[in-house]
């Protein structure tokens, strides 16, 4: 029964009504109601004066409306209530008209403040209607309308004086209490209708506790009993709130019920998650009452971390007695009744069942970290909520077919409490955190793991062009710890990974790759001990695989390699990339068995690649290619060559890239970035990828063949110019060719790999060994070269022209040297002069019957247009004093020619052609070949022939025009200065700005350079004397020998041989010698003042003179080689090994000089068998092939006119047992072979210059320098005839047994040659003052003091073979700076 109200006055019945007339005039303004007549009291500034006295009079009007109800009661009820004959008082008529009145007038005064003054009504009626307020409004319009000055306090009052009348009551009489009670209250909860509202279920239990007494604690525990039995019921949390029980009692009430059952049913966790998430009870009320404590589920969680690290170490060690394995029933029998046990997991699933989510992520907090999710129940209830929360989102962004039908939705049990379901991005990013709780364990339900993917693929792909969002990282957070962990507990689940992998495809690669590396790290193998087991047994499998995988299963072992790399596809490749390190025999099988991966698969074996070629890694990584390598040396234990282990793996990377799809902008960036950080081993890397992926190679191992044809067209070049086919890998080139235009990585390489070369020298000599030294810069030439070809090669003339820098950029801003600069620059050139003729023909209006002459000329007009710019570039940046020797144009002629413009490989030509014809008579006698495909294989054999055939006619064309350009020009290559110019410096500067760079850059330039000499000198070139060229180059290659690295040597021997070619053909023949070399100019012996062109036939040197100079150049080789092989020293014994076997087609061919060569080849493989076994094969292989060759060599007297001196002839040192060569004998010591020197040349000069100063090497030094006596060879290329004399003996091997008894013969050998070349000297001085005698005293005096410093220089030169056998560090630091030095 609920109480009886209380009775009112009439006062406050008149001003009740007052405050409902006030209170619901809001209802007014949503109406468009009739307003009458306005009160004479409410003035337009009604508002605006309102303190000033509006207020007054509207309380004044108010109460005199009280006033008047107030009487109306009275009169009311002393009448006798009859009605008139309308049935209504006139009292009540003027009632009702006052109160319409008053009702339009407070209802115009809120209309014209537009609703914002009704609480100023309100406060200014505070003072008489107070108390209705407090009666009528609620809490929150109380202290606006003044009525309450504290609304917490008078919240509180109220709570207490209802607490007061319907709760207390007295003790007494517990015991008394009557059990009818209990049973109307249990009659009442258990079965609550419709009827049985929750008000009157609040009034009537007050009643009943009242009525018989009851407990109100057992009332309490009835309702909730009741709860308990029907959790689904919407009734009992409403009534527990009008109850108004004590949390504390009501928490109390329930760790009663929990601690006296042993396990507790699930509907008393679902009762307390409802409770809790109504506010009923508070969480840290009822946790303390949970069971166990968290200690105990800290140290639970810690013993299973460790549990599986023991099982990590186990599995890394090799038991023979194994322990007998545990039953997986019971293990998982004891971890189910473990977790039943458990009030606190319970709980937590509770009210992830009920949306309670607030209260998990506290508990959560409270305990480890993943320990709770770790749980199947708990992750699938998670799961469940998460997968509700998402669905509307989900619902928008994929849509299925209703064929397919809908999976049903996991539904919370109080629908009334539902969170907020997230339906747009903004609500999605708010409740993130209940996405990231899931951790890995979202693999117990693959389906969310889709509906995650999907809807962040769907905003990706809205925002691809957008710039990214804060959602947008929180998506790579979801990836870090949800996705890709969870994705490692599907096995062969390649469905999932595709759609991984098209929202990581969004990423760009620096964020995929942290995920890999996060996902691969341990630290998150520490947070998650089933993850961790899970790792150890896939490590067993892939374990097990690869120690059965050969070419011969390559196919079932891919299939079983690509399921396992489903899942963890970083920890399976680290063990196979850490294999292919240890065992390259791997590398072609694996390659083979990838081909079963999926896209994310290739992309994480990307990053993998990367991290295991990185340097510096921590031996603590979890890189298993790490832990089995922790200190990876990347150069061998003498840190003279690269790690075997580095070779591997950068074949592999080039190998795998060719085959299949995998990003190379970061493999191209890796590479960048260690060239900026002055690293040049990982060159390897861009050489390997370059060369598997276009075919191009970068090996100097390359055939005569080749080189030939590589100086042909493009066809030609593709077919036969390297090892492999060009155009079977377009491809794979094409996709190089798109990753290098990211991020200009193209230019960027280029610019780096030409700057590191000289980093490399004068960088990091001191810190690695001499030897890796010059791999390291073969390397980086090399794959300069090769990079730089393929891009010239695969990209059209536009993307080239905008791909490299300019020519002044590369000189000035990027200090890139000649030969790099030219090199990068040269298709550009060729092409633009090409389209600039082609442009110049096409003006003409008879352009088709143009003759070869006017082609010529418009051809020679556009390469003037276009070198013309480049011409005055060059002049403004090198220093004026180089142009004192050679012009410009020269200079940019030189260096912007190929051998392409200057020879038609005809053979190579006819040599392909023939081989195309007969692969196409192959395919005809093919019978088993289809007709269809024989007659395409001979339609493309036939178009091949016919473009190999156009294409050498163009060539032929284009050769002849630039002879054509070249004879133009070519009087103005070399300025018209003094004869001694003419001798010295001339030759010097073409020596060392134009002819040394380039013939050792690569092996095509090599050939071109020994061309462009030789058509200097065809051409009949003023000022330029082929002879000194010739001499320079052959007689002192000791310097720039040691000074090449091993590439290098070979490019220079190619030089030389080309050189020797040409020379020992004039040499053979004298009508040769005659139409080629007798009346050019470079030829001449005498250089007169007037510089005329007219020369007397006794200026030019004749064939026998010739023939004599040809065999003192054999000689003098002869002796340079001696030197170094007699050096000891690593470098110079394998440049000179080298050199001599690419010369070795035209040196030696006297049978003396190739005796002692061979000599001295044996006594250095006798040498180096136990010590350094690659100069034990370079000679070895040597003397194989020269013995090849021994019946082409010639006597001397067979090779030049030979006159014999009748003096006493110079003894033949002994010959050395331990050489290997024949023994000596007592006729060989009697009986020495005489022999004449070879004949010196000499100069004499007609006009007036400069004093003869010590000519410069070939790399660019003084030769005051060098420690070899070829001065008068450098000046005096001429043959003069003198007296006979007998001709020193060729050096012999010294005996081992004294190297000061070899340093004395050697000594003996060479005074002979050394006082003829001081005889010489002073003779060629002589003669010079003769001619000069009309030089004023200064330029005589001078001249004089200038020879007699040379011939202190020859006398120096004699000392001992010591100075050249200095380090070789230092010659080549030497050599280098004097190489550049213009």
């Amino acid at each position: 029964m609920s109480p009886p109200p209380r009775k009112r006055g009439r006062g406050e019945k008149a001003v009740a009504s007052s405050s409902i007339i006030l209170a619901n005039i809001t209802k007014h303004l949503k109406k468009d109601r009739t307003v009458g007549a306005q009160p004479r009291w409410i003035t337009s500034n009604f508002w605006t004066d309102w303190d000033r006295g509006s207020k007054k009079t509207f309380v004044a009007e108010l109460k005199k409306y009280v006033k008047l109800l107030d009487s109306h009661d009275t009169s009311s009820k002393s009448t006798d209530h009859k009605s008139s004959t309308n049935g209504v008082s006139e009292d009540t008529n003027a009632v009702a008209a006052t109160l319409e009145e008053y009702k339009s007038a407070v209802y115009l005064l809120i209309r014209a403040s537009k609703g914002k003054r009704y609480t100023t009504l309100a406060r200014a009626c505070n003072d008489f209607l107070g108390f209705v307020y407090m009666e009528r409004l609620d809490l929150e319009n109380l202290q606006d309308t003044g009525a309450v000055n504290n609304k917490k306090a008078f919240s509180t009052k109220v709570i207490r004086t209802k607490t007061r009348i319907y709760y207390k009551q007295q003790k007494f009489n517990l015991f008394r209490e009557e059990s009818e009670g209990y049973s109307k209250v249990v009659s009442e909860l258990c079965n609550p209708s419709s009827d049985n509202s929750v008000s009157y279920m609040a009034r009537v239990i007050p009643c009943l506790v009242g009525r018989f007494n009851l407990d109100p604690n057992r009332v309490i525990d009835l309702v909730l009993e009741a709860f308990e039995c029907q959790p689904n019921c919407k009734f009992f949390i409403p009534l527990l709130q009008s109850l108004r029980p004590s949390p504390e009692t009501v928490c109390e009430i329930i760790g009663f019920k929990l601690q006296g059952q042993d396990r507790p049913p699930e509907s008393l966790f679902v009762m307390i998650a409802l409770l809790l998430q109504n506010n009923v009870i508070e969480l840290d009320g009822i946790y303390s009452w949970l069971t166990p404590d968290d200690r105990v589920i800290h140290k639970e969680w810690d013993r299973e971390l460790l549990d599986a690290r023991e099982y990590a170490r186990k599995s890394m060690i090799v038991s023979i007695n194994k322990d007998k394995e545990t039953d997986e029933n019971d293990e998982m029998n004891s971890a189910e009744d473990r977790y039943l046990d458990n009030q606190k997991f319970l709980l937590i699933e509770a009210l992830l069942s009920t949306g309670g989510w607030p209260f998990v992520k506290k508990l959560m907090d409270r305990l480890p970290e993943f320990c709770l999710i770790s749980k199947r129940r708990i992750a699938l209830k998670l799961i469940h909520f998460v997968e509700f929360m998402i669905q509307p989102l989900y619902a928008t962004v994929h849509e299925t077919t209703d064929r397919l039908g809908k999976r049903p939705i996991t539904q919370l049990k109080d629908m009334s409490m539902n969170r907020k379901q997230i339906r747009n991005w903004s609500d999605l990013e708010q409740e993130m955190d209940i996405v990231l709780s899931i951790g890995p364990y979202v693999h117990f339900e693959p389906v969310l793991m889709y509906k995650l993917l999907r809807i962040m693929r769907t905003y990706l792909k809205q925002m691809k062009h957008s710039p990214p969002t804060d959602l947008y990282y929180k998506f790579l957070t979801v990836l870090d710890e949800v996705i890709l962990p969870g994705l490692c507990f599907l096995d062969a689940n390649c469905c999932i990974a595709q759609e991984i992998w098209a929202v990581m495809d969004y990423y760009p690669y620096q964020h995929r790759y942290r995920l890999y590396g996060s996902w691969k790290s341990e630290a998150i193998l520490l947070l998650h001990p089933s993850l961790l087991r899970k790792r150890v047994d896939v490590l067993k499998k892939v374990k097990h695989l690869m120690r059965r995988i050969s070419k011969e299963n390559v196919k079932p072992m891919g299939r079983q390699l690509g399921k396992l790399s489903h899942s963890m596809p970083a920890v399976i490749f680290d063990y196979v990339l850490s294999q292919i390190q240890l065992f390259d025999n791997l590398i072609s099988p694996v390659i083979d068995a990838l081909k079963f991966l999926t896209t994310l698969s290739y992309d994480v074996l990307s990053y993998c690649l990367l991290e295991a070629l990185s340097p510096g890694q921590s031996s603590n990584s979890a890189s298993l290619s790490v832990m089995l390598m922790p200190n990876r040396p990347r150069t061998k234990h003498d840190g003279s060559t690269i790690s075997p282990w580095l070779q591997s793996l950068c074949s592999f990377t080039g190998a795998i890239c060719k085959k299949y799809t995998i990003e190379l902008v970061p493999l191209l960036q890796y590479v960048a970035n260690q060239l900026k950080a002055k690293q040049s081993l990982d060159l390897l890397l861009l050489k390997e990828i370059v060369q598997k992926m276009s075919n191009i190679e970068a090996a100097e191992e390359i055939t005569n063949e080749q080189l030939d044809a590589l100086a042909g067209g493009d066809i030609l070049r593709a077919e036969a110019g390297y090892f492999g086919q060009v155009h079977a890998s377009k491809k794979s080139a094409s996709r190089l060719r798109d990753a290098s235009s990211v991020n200009d990585l193209a230019v960027t390489l280029c610019i780096l790999m030409a700057q590191q070369r000289h980093g490399i020298v004068y960088d990091d000599s001191n810190a690695i060994h001499t030897k890796l030294v010059g791999k390291l810069y073969d390397q980086c030439q090399d794959t300069l070269v090769q990079f730089g070809t393929f891009l010239s090669s695969s990209s059209s003339t536009e993307e080239y022209a905008k791909k490299i820098p300019s020519i002044d950029k590369l000189f000035l801003e990027y200090h890139v040297s000649a030969d790099a600069s030219f090199f990068l620059w040269r298709p550009l050139l060729s092409n633009a002069i090409i389209a600039k003729y082609d442009e110049l023909r096409r003006a003409e209006k008879s352009h088709k019957s143009m003759s070869a002459s006017q082609r010529q000329e418009k051809y020679a007009l556009a390469a003037n247009h276009i070198l013309s710019p480049l011409i005055s570039l060059v002049s403004s940046i090198l220093p004026q004093k180089t142009w004192e020797d050679i012009t410009p144009q020269f200079y940019v002629t030189f260096w912007s020619l190929t051998l392409f413009d200057l020879h038609v490989p005809s053979d190579s030509y006819a040599v392909q052609i023939s081989r195309i014809k007969q692969s196409a008579a192959s395919f005809a006698e093919n019978k088993d070949m289809a007709s269809s495909k024989l007659k395409k294989e001979q339609d493309r054999c036939n178009s091949l022939i016919e473009k190999l055939q156009e294409e050498e006619r163009r060539q032929r064309d284009h050769v002849d025009r630039v002879m054509t350009k070249l004879k133009q020009e070519k009087d103005l290559w070399f300025a018209p200065r003094t004869a001694k110019s003419a001798k010295n410096e001339t030759v010097t500067a073409f020596l060392q700005l134009c002819l040394f760079p380039r013939c050792i850059f690569t092996a095509p330039d090599a050939l071109y350079c020994a061309h462009f000499v030789n058509i200097i000198h065809s051409l009949a070139t003023q000022n330029f004397s082929t002879l000194i060229c010739y001499d320079r180059i052959f007689c002192d290659i000791i310097y720039t020998v040691t000074s090449c690295t091993e590439n290098e040597a070979s490019r220079y021997g190619r030089f030389l041989c080309a050189l020797l070619g040409t020379v020992m053909r004039w040499h053979g023949n004298k009508a040769v010698f005659e139409k080629e070399c007798a009346r050019f100019p470079g030829f001449v012996t005498k250089f007169r003042a007037s510089n005329s062109s007219s020369a007397e036939s006794s200026d030019h040197v004749d064939y026998e003179n010739f023939r004599h100079v040809c065999h003192k150049w054999h000689y003098k080789i002869t002796k340079c080689v001696i030197v170094c092989l007699e050096s000891k020293d690593y470098i110079q014994i394998r440049n000179s090994l080298i050199v001599l076997k690419e010369i070795l087609p035209y040196f030696p061919k006297v049978t003396n000089l190739g005796a002692a060569v061979e000599r001295w080849v044996e006594r250095v493989r006798v040498d180096e068998k136990d010590k350094r076994q690659d100069l034990f094969a370079l000679a070895t292989s040597y003397i194989g092939q020269l013995k090849a060759r021994w019946n082409t060599l010639v006597a001397e007297e067979d090779f030049h006119e030979k006159v014999i001196s009748p003096e006493k002839p110079v003894k033949r040192p002994a010959k050395d047992d331990s050489s290997g060569s024949s023994s000596t004998t007592k006729d060989a010591k009697s009986k020495p072979i005489p022999r004449t020197e070879p004949m010196e040349v000499s100069t004499t000069d007609s006009a007036p210059s400069k004093s003869d100063a010590p000519a410069t090497n070939p790399s660019g030094g003084s030769k005051t320098s060098k420690p070899t006596s070829t001065e008068s060879a450098a000046s005096s290329p001429v043959v003069t005839k003198k007296e006979p004399v007998e001709e020193a003996p060729v050096p012999k091997p010294p005996k081992a047994s004294s190297s000061s008894e070899s340093r004395r013969e050697t000594s003996k050998v060479r005074e002979p040659t050394e006082s003829r070349s001081e005889n010489v000297v002073e003779k060629s001085s002589k003669s010079e003052k003769r001619s000069s005698s009309s030089r004023p005293e200064s330029h005589s005096s001078s001249s004089s003091k200038k020879e007699s410093q040379e011939v202190k220089v020859k006398k120096e030169t004699s000392s001992s073979s010591d100075r050249r056998t200095s380090d070789s560090d230092r010659s080549r630091g030497m050599t280098k700076a004097s190489m550049q030095r213009k």
